[in-house]
């Protein structure tokens, strides 16, 4: 780490961002992998928005705002380094994924190359596409030292190329990073799309698409980019747009009918939107993407890393909790198993007593955790607004929960 937590301005900077964060000073927020706190500046842009569809009315507000909602694709756009014309707003990160899928024409003999750490709901749509479809799923395998192996992965594109590789960053239940700028490389060598699920790394890693070589990139708002619930975003590369990919399902705001039998896409990557378009969240992730841009994204991660790095210094000092993260390159999100209890009634203690984190279990992430023993986990995933005090009132809060019999595992209900 690069001591950011003892950088000469952390201290005039902490106090500003944690003012900007009134919900910092009620509680300790350990779960920015789940949603962040939003900035005031993301609740005002919301709350301003739906006063004006109050004053004028839904459609008659948009068209008021049309420059600011603009300009949010200009926000988001700059936080990936890329242009305006490449993003599309969408619901969440998971709708936006399927949506680049979709623009797949997959189907018998097709074969889609992932990885054992994807996301489940990933997983499970490539499931589906093998059950519906035919497609075949392959996954390809780690690295001994954790993260799918990139050269695993150029092996099986020369043996057998795939229609899609398909990458998740971050997985939900570990602070595992994968090498997602080797692996997209290699697919622009072999001239091989490449979807990279972003969900868990925008905001907390500075993101050049340029570097990842990526076809399409989803993404959500509500993590640690630190935007509103409800909406996330798609980069379209232009490679696609020439291509004149779309997704299977297009509405008249994708495309305009043109003729009886005839359509004409939408330009650039609105046409994976839909019509119906939440402006207020919009303008918060707007609000979002300039505010994580004034912070900085490098000192966002430097900071989250030493914060969650410490956090999991902390965790292996109490006696039955593993730490589970492994990789050649950790992220700001701490996970550890703990010897005799459920995660989730271990979160809900935390929470109860003011402290929020989060409990993912096998389901989320079956070949992972199964490779751990692992059934349930506990997630602390800080972000550069919290301090080590935080952390050390959580680990000595967790350590009273863990001393007691309230909350274990098919014992009293936690208070």
């Amino acid at each position: 780490m690069d001591g950011t937590l003892t950088h000469p301005d952390s201290a005039r900077r902490l106090t500003r961002w944690r003012a900007d964060t009134p919900g910092s000073s009620r509680l300790v927020h350990l779960n920015n992998a789940g949603a962040a706190l939003v900035p005031r500046v993301v609740r005002d842009a919301v709350s301003a928005h739906l006063k004006l569809e109050e004053d004028l009315g839904g459609y008659e507000a948009a068209e008021s705002q049309a420059g600011a909602i603009q300009a949010s694709y200009g926000a988001v756009a700059a936080v990936l380094r890329a242009e305006p014309r490449n993003i599309a707003m969408l619901q969440n990160s998971t709708l936006a994924f399927a949506q680049a899928l979709s623009a797949f024409d997959l189907g018998p003999g097709d074969l889609v190359l992932t990885s054992r750490a994807d996301y489940a709901s990933n997983q499970i749509m490539y499931l589906s596409l093998a059950r519906r479809r035919g497609v075949e799923v392959i996954r390809a395998p780690d690295a001994p030292e954790g993260g799918v192996d990139p050269e695993a992965v150029r092996k099986m594109i020369a043996r057998r190329r795939p229609a899609l590789v398909a990458l998740t960053w971050v997985p939900t239940n570990s602070g595992l990073v994968q090498p997602v700028e080797a692996v997209g490389e290699i697919c622009r060598a072999a001239d091989v799309p490449y979807l990279v699920d972003a969900c868990q790394a925008v905001g907390q890693i500075p993101i050049d698409v340029g570097r990842v070589h990526c076809d399409f990139l989803a993404a959500t708002a509500r993590k640690f980019l630190r935007g509103p619930r409800g909406i996330g975003f798609l980069f379209v590369s232009d490679r696609m747009l020439e291509r004149a990919a779309h997704p299977l399902l297009i509405d008249m705001h994708g495309a305009t009918w043109t003729q009886a039998d005839e359509f004409v896409l939408t330009p650039d990557a609105r046409r994976f939107e839909f019509w119906e378009f939440p402006h207020a969240l919009v303008l918060g992730l707007g609000a979002a993407a300039r505010y994580a841009a004034e912070v900085g994204l490098e000192v966002a991660r430097d900071r989250a890393r030493e914060l969650a790095g410490y956090a999991r210094e902390r965790l292996a000092t109490l006696p039955g909790t593993r730490v589970l993260d492994r990789g050649p390159e950790l992220c700001a999100i701490a996970t550890a198993a703990i010897e005799g209890w459920d995660a989730v009634e271990v979160k809900l203690a935390l929470r109860a007593r003011g402290i929020n984190t989060s409990s993912p279990e096998r389901e989320d992430a079956v070949i992972d955790m199964d490779e751990k023993h692992a059934t349930s986990a506990l997630r602390i995933s800080p972000h550069y607004y919290n301090t080590k005090e935080e952390i050390d009132v959580a680990v000595q809060t967790l350590k009273e929960v863990l001393s007691g019999t309230s909350g274990r595992s098919g014992r009293d209900t936690p208070t």
